[in-house]
Order: C-alpha cells, then structure tokens, then sequence
C-alpha cells in the first residue's frame, strides 16, 4: 500500500500500512540516552492504533494519579512520595533488555497526549501542571550522578562546585541556603548558575548569590530545571496546537485525540447484575443520600419542574440505568414525572418514549450507552440558560454553588474546602471531596473519584442499600475511538513525526 499523506511534508503525519521502520543504533541513543526526558525529538517510528491509544490511556491513568495525590498531599512530602512510589509507573528506575521499551513507551505516549491536550487552554494548562508533577518526582528520584548526565545530555551548563570551593564558601552556603547545615555540605552537590536562570530562588532567597551567580543545593536544582521544562513544554503545546487542523482531518486521528482529552478509562456503569433491584419508591431517598451533586441537581430539577431539556434526560436517564433501572422502570417513570407537567400521555409516548428505549439498545442502532463518566460531563456540552446538566463543580457560579452546599448542609469548613478546590479547577476533587463531607468518611485509601454511579455505588457500600451488590464489568465508554482499527489502515507513521517536529522547536 503506497504512503498516505493528508498535506505537505513539514506539516502532517505520514501512514503507512505493514512497513515496520527500523531504526538506528545512533537514532535510538539520541532519543533514549537517558532514563528522564525533556521530549526535545519526537518519536520516529511507526505504531498501531492500537498501540497508540494503549499507550495513551495508560499515560492519562498515571497523570490522573498524579493530579489526585498532588491535591491530596503536599507535593514532594514523605507521604506523597510514598503514595506514588506505590503506583505503576513505567518510567521507575529499573535496568535489563526491557529499559528501552519503557523509555520508548514513555517518549511515545508524552507526544500522544501532547497532541490530544494542546486543543484548548484549559487542557493545556492541565497538562503541562500534571506533567510537570511527574517529572519533578522522577528528577528528584535520579542519583547525583544521572542528575550530572541529564544537565550534560540536555545541554544545560550547570556545573558542580569542586570541594575546595565548598569549603571556602562553607559559611555563606550554609547561612544562604535553605535546610543546609554545616554536616551537609560536604556530603551534597552545589550547583553553579547564572542568576537570571534561578530568580524565584533569588526571590526567595533560598541561594547564595555572587559575582552575577548562585549557588544551588542538590535538592533546590529541581526549581531550575522544572522552569526549563515548563517553557519548552508550553511553547511546545502552542505551536502543536496551530498544526491540529492537518490532524483533525484524518478520519483515524481525530475521534482518538477527542476522546483523550476527555476519557474515562475506568469501570464501565451500563451493564448491571441486579437489575430492577432498585424500585421507583427508593428513589427519592437515594437521591438525599447517595447522588452526587450532579444528578441530586437534575432529580430535583426534574421533580420541580416535570421536565428536563435532551442533554439533563441523557445525562440523569443513564444514570439511572446504571444504577439498575430496567427499561419498563424508566419508562414509567419519566411517564409519571413528565405528564405532571405539560406533557400528557400521549405526547410522552410519540415524543419522549422513543429516546429513552434508544438509550437501553433497544431503538436504532441499538447501542448499550453506557453513563456519562465525570469527564464527559465537565468538558462536554456545557450547559446553557435553563439548563439541568452538568457538573455543578465546573459549571456553577461559585456563590450558587455555595448556597447549594448549605442547603444540604455541609460545614461552612467544608464549603470553604470544596471552594478551594474548584478555584484550582479541580472539580472531580470537590465532588469527592463532597462525598467525603457528606459520609463522614476519609477518602484517600485507593478510592479515586471518576464516576457518578462510582458515587453511588460507593456511597450504597457503606450505607449498605440495595446498591451495594452491584457489579460492574471494567469496560471503556462506547465511543468511536475504542472501536478495533482498521485492519486495513492500522498504523501511524513516524507517530506524527513532522508534526512533533514543528512543535518541539522550543
């Protein structure tokens, strides 16, 4: 199969069918000469689809840790280390043949993620944060030594101070420099460099400063490197941003790339094994004691007014569905709610019916949709004027945000955490922290909020309801992008590599 280009060389991706490149000793050094990276080069080899989003996914589940634990616990404490020791990271310290494949791996996803996160501010701004978090971990995780190798390899001229110059400065190291002691010098690198390049530690006056440089310690190098990786990572996403469009208008590309930036890649709400197991009489009190925020607003939405617009009935219908209604019980009662309003009978069966038995698989193309992950529902179809969906966290103003809380009574300590939270645009961290609030309980022992019925099915564990029981199977949202590729045009060539090569030009 001849070579597919969407564009002009310099500007878009090539594919390519069955031709595996093969790449170089020399290629491979310039790419992997070191366990940590900056992402300068971007990948030069063909992948499968399939190999693409694998690799993404399991990238965007790690930044998703991290940003968890990073709000959790204060960043670069013995806790936070100890917690993301814990968690599978493919870019641990390790050596054996299966190093290259993790660096590979590493340098590939990066990319990945960096084309699916560049599209709007908000995604940028949380990528780079995330990305930012890991690297300061993985740094901060090198020997004294592969510190030494990444400043060479990466060509930042930072030099250590030999040992008679440590002694000679030892005073005004120890007086200047922040938790350095007189017993620590000896046993610690000083680095060398230009003032201008460390002035938030000159600001802080954490360093000694002299002769136009600074003196940094070991463990403050970190601050300068990270500030080096922000701006090439932030101009990076910049101009990947301006290549989109040849991106965007490959059928394969682009429904991948739009899942990422809002994927869920957890469990999966929309088969249950105790259907019916919940009655249409439970549902009110579930709705006070174990809805998240986002459907408690919907359910009263819809008891006050006996109607919600399409993206409210998609958004709560599902919900419902995965907390185990059947399709007889959601007809019957959207049907009971809805003609309490303006809508009779007969109406609801012609205009409102069809919907509700398309979402059960039973009309149409007859998909099984599953329930809107949190994801989905902060970063797609936002709310407008009259609206029900949503996620109160991303879409409230804060001040109605704050009366709501007070309404269902959590502490005014509580609201000002919550409050917090979404200020740092944290909002699946509010929710939980919500539920936290809510349930009186502590949330930080492996459970991670991603899911409104994940709420639910948290909340029935420990309240002991009927949803307690429920199984789920570990399944992707039904969405274009986790459909198998085809076979015919399944690989990506050089991974984008014009693209990434125009991007990468920091």
């Amino acid at each position: 199969m001849p070579n597919r280009c969407l564009a002009s060389s310099s500007r878009t991706m090539q594919f390519y069918s069955r031709r595996k490149k093969l790449i170089g000793n020399s290629q491979t050094e310039q790419l992997y000469g070191h366990c940590l990276q900056f992402y300068g080069q971007p990948p030069i080899e063909n992948i499968s689809l399939s190999e693409f989003e694998t690799f993404a996914v399991d990238r965007l589940k790690l930044l998703k840790t991290v940003e968890n634990l990073g709000v959790s616990y204060v960043k670069t404490s013995e806790l936070y280390t100890k917690k993301l020791d814990s968690t599978k990271d493919d870019r641990k310290p390790q050596t054996g043949p299966s190093e290259y494949e993790k660096r590979r791996k590493d340098h590939i996803s990066h990319f990945i993620l960096r084309l699916a996160y560049c599209q709007t501010e908000d995604l940028r701004r949380w990528f780079i944060q995330q990305e930012i978090d890991l690297f300061r971990y993985r740094f901060n995780h090198l020997p004294s030594k592969n510190i030494r190798e990444f400043l060479q390899y990466n060509n930042l001229h930072y030099h250590t101070i030999s040992i008679d110059k440590k002694k000679n400065l030892m005073d005004k190291l120890v007086t200047s420099s922040f938790a350095v002691s007189g017993s620590t010098v000896d046993c610690q690198d000083f680095y060398k460099v230009p003032f201008q390049d460390a002035l938030d530690l000159v600001r802080t006056r954490k360093v000694y400063l002299n002769g136009g440089y600074v003196y940094i310690p070991h463990q403050d190098i970190v601050t300068i490197v990270l500030n080096d990786f922000r701006t090439r990572l932030s101009k990076a996403l910049a101009l990947t941003a301006r290549s989109l469009p040849a991106v965007q208008s490959d059928e394969r590309l682009q429904p991948l790339l739009n899942h990422l930036s809002h994927a869920y890649v957890g469990q999966d709400y929309s088969i249950q094994k105790s259907i019916g197991k919940i009655s249409l009489e439970q549902i009110d009190p579930l709705s006070a004691k174990s809805y998240p925020l986002c459907m408690r607003q919907l359910h009263r939405g819809l008891r006050d007014s006996h109607h919600l617009r399409h993206g409210g009935r998609m958004q709560y219908g599902l919900f419902l569905k995965g907390i185990g209604l059947t399709l007889d019980q959601a007809l019957q009662f959207w049907r009971s709610e809805f003609v309490k309003g303006k809508v009779d009978a007969d109406k609801f069966d012609k205009a409102y019916a069809y919907s509700i038995r398309h979402m059960f698989g039973k009309e149409g193309k007859r998909t099984d949709y599953t329930p809107y992950s949190c994801m989905k529902v902060i970063l797609s179809n936002p709310p407008s004027q009259g609206d029900q969906h949503g996620c109160p966290f991303r879409h409230s103003d804060p001040e109605l945000l704050k009366q709501k809380l007070q309404s269902y009574k959590v502490s005014p300590s509580g609201i000002s955490q919550i409050l917090e939270l979404v200020k740092g645009m944290h909002y699946q961290l509010a929710c939980q922290k919500y539920f936290e609030l809510t349930h009186s309980v502590r949330t930080d022992s492996g459970f991670s909020l991603n899911h409104p019925n994940q709420y639910f099915m948290e909340s029935q564990k420990l309240l002991g309801g009927p949803g307690a029981g429920v199984k789920v199977e570990v399944k992707r949202e039904d969405n274009p992008a986790t459909k198998p590729p085809n076979p015919i045009k399944n690989t990506v060539g050089g991974v984008s590599s014009a693209l990434f090569n125009q991007s990468s030009k920091c």
